[in-house]
C-alpha cells in the first residue's frame, strides 16, 4: 500500500478470468462499521474518477435536527444573517432554540424568514423553539434555470427602476425595491445548492455539473445579485430627488445608457451559455466604452444643483457598475468557455477512418 497525500494506493489485481479486485483501506471499513459481506455502491464521476458509498449511506433516513441557539436580545438583522447562513450550510433540520421563552419579535423574525426562503417550511413549534425542515430537497431546480431566472428579474428590474425615475412615481420604485428579496433568495438557494454538492459528490452528481461549473455558476449568481442592488439604488434616487424635473436631454442619455448596459449584460450570460469567448470580448470593450460615455453625461450632471445633482450622480454610477458587472461576468464566461469549451458542430468534426471517401 502506499499513501500519498491523503490519498490511499492500492494495487488492482485479476484473479480468474475476467474479473479485478482492489483491496480497500482496514481504518476505512471499519471507521464506517462495515464488515465481510456488506455492500458497497460505486459512482463514477465526469473526471474518471470513482466514488465509493456503503449502500446503508444512501437512502435518506430520519436526521437529528441542527441546534441553533440565539438569544431574544439579537437584533433582527444580525439574526436573519445567522439564518441565512444555516441555510447555506445546508441541514434538511433546523431546531431555532432561545433560552428560556422565545420572544413573539424572535419567533416572528423566524417565522418571516422561513415564509421567504426557498425550501424550509415549520415542522414544530414550541415555547423555546421552531423546528425548520428544508422541504425542497437537494436537486429541485438546475442551477442554470435558477440563472436564467435570476436574470429575468435584475432585468426588469432595471427597467422598472429607470420608469420610476423617469415618471418619477414612487410606487413603481418601492416594488424595485421590494423585489430585491426575490433575487437575494435565488442567490441564497444556489449557494446553498452548491454548499451541498462541494460537501458531497453525490449531490454534485445530481446536479449533472463538474465543480468548476458549480463555481462558475455561483460566481455569476453573484453578479447579478449586485447588478439587481444597483437597480434599488436607482429606484431609491426616486424619493431623493423628490420633485425636481430632470432635464430631457439627460433623461435620454440616462435611458440610453441603461439600455446598454442591461443588453451588454443579456450578451454576457448568452456568451456563458454558449462558451462564446468573441461575444464576451465585445461585452467587455462595450463596458469599458459606457465607462467614457458616463464621464460626459457626468459632465453635465455636475452643472446641476442640491438633490437633483447628487441622485443623478447615483443614478450614473450605478449604471456604470451594473455595466462592468456584466463585463466581470464576460470574463467568467471567457474562463468558462476554456474550462468547459464546447462540443464542436457535427460537420467540423473529423470523420473517422470508415467513413472517409476512398480513392478511385
Amino acid at each position: 500500500m502506499r499513501s500519498t497525500g491523503g490519498f490511499h494506493g492500492r494495487r488492482i489485481q485479476k484473479t480468474g478470468g475476467s474479473t479485478f479486485i482492489v483491496s480497500l483501506p482496514k481504518n476505512w471499513v471499519v471507521s464506517r462499521g462495515l464488515g465481510s459481506g456488506d455492500v458497497l455502491l460505486f459512482r463514477p464521476a465526469a473526471d474518471g474518477s470513482l466514488a465509493v458509498y456503503p449502500e446503508a449511506a444512501t437512502p435518506t433516513g430520519e436526521t437529528a435536527p441542527r441546534v441553533v441557539l440565539v438569544d431574544n436580545q439579537m437584533d433582527d438583522e444580525h439574526l436573519v444573517r445567522r439564518l441565512i447562513a444555516e441555510y447555506i450550510a445546508g441541514s434538511p433540520l433546523l431546531s431555532i432554540r432561545t433560552p428560556g421563552r422565545m420572544s413573539p419579535r424572535t419567533r416572528d423574525v423566524v417565522r418571516s424568514f422561513a415564509q421567504r426562503m426557498i425550501g424550509p417550511e415549520i415542522l414544530e413549534e414550541t415555547a423555546e423553539s421552531v423546528v425548520l425542515q428544508d422541504v425542497v430537497g437537494a436537486n429541485p431546480l438546475p442551477l442554470p434555470s435558477v440563472i436564467r431566472r435570476m436574470h429575468q428579474m435584475v432585468r426588469a428590474m432595471q427597467a422598472d427602476a429607470m420608469t420610476a425615475l423617469r415618471e418619477h412615481d414612487l410606487s413603481i420604485a418601492k416594488d424595485v425595491v421590494e423585489r430585491d428579496w426575490e433575487v437575494d433568495r435565488l442567490h441564497w438557494f444556489l449557494e446553498k445548492q452548491v454548499t451541498s454538492a462541494l460537501r458531497d459528490s453525490r449531490v454534485l452528481t445530481s446536479l449533472g455539473l463538474s465543480l468548476p461549473d458549480c463555481s462558475t455558476y455561483l460566481l455569476a449568481s453573484r453578479v447579478l445579485e449586485r447588478i439587481a442592488d444597483h437597480a434599488v439604488r436607482i429606484a431609491e434616487t426616486v424619493a431623493l430627488i423628490e420633485k425636481e424635473r430632470i432635464p430631457a436631454e439627460l433623461v435620454a442619455d440616462l435611458d440610453q445608457l441603461a439600455g446598454r448596459a442591461a443588453q451588454a449584460l443579456a450578451d454576457a450570460l448568452d456568451s456563458l451559455d454558449r462558451r462564446d469567448i468573441a461575444t464576451a470580448n465585445a461585452v467587455i470593450d462595450t463596458a469599458e466604452k459606457l465607462g467614457r460615455d458616463r464621464d460626459r453625461i457626468l459632465r453635465a450632471v455636475t452643472t446641476k444643483r442640491g438633490r437633483l445633482a447628487v441622485g443623478l450622480a447615483y443614478v450614473l454610477e450605478s449604471l456604470e457598475r451594473s455595466a462592468f458587472y456584466a463585463s466581470d461576468l464576460a470574463e467568467i464566461a471567457i474562463n468558462h468557455a476554456v474550462e468547459s469549451p464546447p462540443e464542436p458542430p457535427a460537420s467540423a468534426r473529423p470523420a473517422s477512418p470508415a467513413a472517409q471517401p476512398t480513392g478511385a
